[in-house]
């Protein structure tokens, strides 16, 4: 399970919305083993004034945050990899340089997920977690 949230500056983020979003579908089906119809993504675009960020260090105003949450399990190599699939894809596809990326990736054990009327713990996925 993931839910990912990405904010942006709105006129910046609008228009890349649909390649950004199936970017980083590809990324988290090649590196988490994701089926291909699990996508939860959420987009923020923010008025430039509700959007405050880093300066420097060659950010522009396509600076964009993307922040995961998924289920514990995964080995920190897994992880690392999403995390470079997704500077290296997202620079090449959609065009955001790694300076002006963000991500982080927040876990949360199973038991602290309900979903279909469950509990993650509960719940027989179609994916494995531990990778």
């Amino acid at each position: 399970m993931a839910q990912i949230k990405i904010y942006g500056i709105a006129e910046m983020l609008n228009p890349v919305k649909p390649k950004l979003s199936e970017v980083i579908h590809s990324c988290v089906v090649e590196a988490l083993h994701f089926p291909t119809d699990k996508k939860a993504h959420r987009f923020f675009p923010m008025d430039r004034s509700d959007f405050y960020r880093p300066a420097g260090q060659g950010r522009t105003d396509a600076y964009t945050i993307i922040e995961i949450s998924m289920f514990e399990g995964r080995s920190v190599e897994t992880k690392k990899h999403l995390i470079h699939l997704l500077f290296k894809n997202i620079s090449r596809d959609v065009g955001i340089a790694p300076a002006d990326l963000e991500i982080t990736i927040t876990e949360t054990p199973k038991h602290n997920w309900g979903f279909r009327g469950q509990t993650g713990d509960e719940i027989v996925l179609d994916y494995k977690v531990e990778l």
